[in-house]
């Protein structure tokens, strides 16, 4: 319990004694992310690099090639370079035409073995219908006559509520407060095809292809998994291609809409000239818990009604209307770890409800997966000052006994400016807390994480497709220009952390579409 004390912090709670005039107090300990920074393994900045080196071996060799060669023919005069040229040429015609094969060859295998670049044409989220609105004092009310929830319970969900970072105009299906059960088959088809079939008409009408065009199609949903399945929904409503390559991701949390997007793009890799389409969603109702364990009531108070739908292509002639291009994917995953594989699980409790139940170590699993993928991602995206700093600092800690990772002389940890490295941040909109702890670990402003908690409090927690929610934010208020760097950030059960990084191939105007359009001039607003 000791090496844990950096992870707690404690509140002096005031209150009212049982006799007037008496007050007492208590302490409120809790848990917080880590200050991952300061704890930084060696090991995951060598596989950054490792990343980096195996995809720019090709660039790092044309400089040295050109180097030997300029200084080959500067130590010639003119009348030798052309005599070596021409006159040497006519009698050593083997020689001329060996070396230009090879140099053609050479070319073609650098041409055919470099991965295609990906590009996003566009990304369309679902925003339901006005009837679908609750307000936080709606939601407990809603609850309460469902007569599912006792008044305790009833009362810990108004105060998750009222810390959670979440606004009054949330989303929620209307089936989990009537009093029959919700997690049917029947309620969560429904809300699938609701969602998803929303999201993927304003796709295709925004990027005009028709779904006979997509030839691979990934959809990603934790926990709703039918039989057909969500992907086969979708061909079977759009009447998509027999041959199209489809796939259903399952129970992979709320980091899977970056995995779906990293699979999106290794089969795009292998099969050129293609549409790929990602839908990333989450059925509320499927997922609602009506039981009175407090741990596996938290969801119900931050997960709300989202989907997104992506198109991504490999086709060149798509660059000039694509919005951006794919730079890196980087995956963690913490599985191996008992504590990490248990801190967000599906189970049922002792009145054999199902739900998800939440541990309380989940920010500090969370914030040891975080360390392990930005650690990893630095080398790709951060200036060489960054890289070289950092660096620097943590092999001095590693090699003269330094007490922290990454420790400068004057014993405060170095952090890395990841703002030198992404102009804008879409990190998963969880909670409140935890955004507010990234953003002090990695000392983000305020306009850096302003898409996440503006997504959260007028969209809750949207599962995998908050980051798209988050981009559509940036894309409404028209601060992406051209070459602007994006980092997705998301994290889920597993426990795993993933990120994708985006490169602006043009300045976005803001969309005729757009999630935030009704509401644009109201945000941002303070958070209390």
């Amino acid at each position: 319990m000791a090496g844990e004390q950096h992870l707690l912090s404690t509140d002096i709670v005031k209150s009212s004694g049982s006799d007037a005039g008496s007050p007492t107090f208590s302490v409120r300990v809790r848990r917080r992310l880590p200050d991952f920074v300061q704890s930084v393994k060696l090991k995951y900045v060598k596989l950054g690099y490792h990343y980096l080196i195996n995809h720019a071996i090709y660039l790092a060799t044309i400089p040295v090639l050109v180097l030997v060669f300029g200084a080959e023919v500067g130590s010639l005069s003119r009348e030798e370079l052309w005599k070596s040229i021409w006159e040497d040429a006519r009698y050593d015609l083997a020689t001329v035409l060996a070396f230009f094969g090879v140099f053609v060859f050479t070319l073609s295998v650098y041409f055919m073995s470099r991965p295609r670049s990906i590009y996003l044409i566009d990304f369309a989220c679902y925003k339901p219908g006005d009837d679908l609105k609750v307000s936080k004092e709606q939601f407990i009310d809603l609850a309460r006559r469902s007569g599912k929830f006792d008044e305790p319970i009833l009362e810990f969900q108004r105060k998750i509520l009222d810390s959670s970072g979440l606004g009054d105009e949330t989303y929620v299906p209307r089936t989990i407060f009537t009093s029959e059960d919700c997690a049917t088959m029947k309620v969560g088809r429904e809300e699938a095809a609701q969602v998803m079939f929303g999201a993927l008409d304003e796709l295709f009408a925004k990027t005009r292809i028709r779904p006979k065009d997509v030839g691979i199609l990934v959809v990603n949903c934790s926990i709703f998994n039918p039989t057909p399945s969500l992907s086969a929904m979708l061909i079977n409503h759009y009447k998509m291609r027999g041959n199209i390559l489809s796939y259903n991701l399952g129970g992979m949390g709320c980091s899977a809409g970056i995995i779906a997007i990293d699979l999106a793009r290794d089969m795009l890799q292998a099969n050129p000239n293609n549409y790929a389409v990602v839908v990333s969603t989450e059925m509320v109702s499927y997922n609602w818990y009506p039981g009175r364990n407090r741990s596996m009531v938290i969801p119900n108070c931050f997960f709300r009604m989202g989907c997104s739908a992506v198109l991504l292509s490999n086709r060149r002639r798509d660059f000039h209307r694509a919005k951006y291009r794919l730079e890196h994917v980087v995956r963690t995953h913490k599985g191996a770890d008992d504590r990490s594989f248990r801190c967000v699980y599906q189970e049922e409790d002792d009145q054999r409800l199902k739900g998800l139940k939440i541990s309380k170590d989940l920010m500090e699993i969370g914030g040891e997966a975080l360390k392990t993928n930005i650690t990893t991602l630095g080398p790709l995206v951060l200036p060489f000052s960054e890289q070289l700093l950092f660096f620097a600092t943590l092999v001095w800690s590693h090699l003269f006994g330094g007490s922290k990772g990454g420790a400068t002389s004057e014993g405060k940890p170095y952090i890395p400016d990841y703002k030198l490295a992404f102009e804008h941040f879409c990190v998963h909109a969880s909670s409140k807390r935890v955004l507010e702890e990234l953003k002090k670990n990695l000392e983000l402003s305020d306009r850096n994480m302003e898409p996440s908690l503006m997504t959260l409090h007028r969209f809750g927690n949207t599962s995998s497709s908050s980051i798209w929610y988050e981009l559509a934010y940036l894309e409404a208020k028209e601060r992406v220009r051209r070459g602007d760097r994006v980092w997705q950030l998301a994290f889920g059960s597993g426990f795993k952390c993933n990120s994708v990084v985006w490169r602006s191939l043009r300045r976005v105007k803001r969309p005729a579409k757009n999630p935030w359009i009704d509401c644009l001039d109201r945000y941002p607003v303070p958070l209390l």
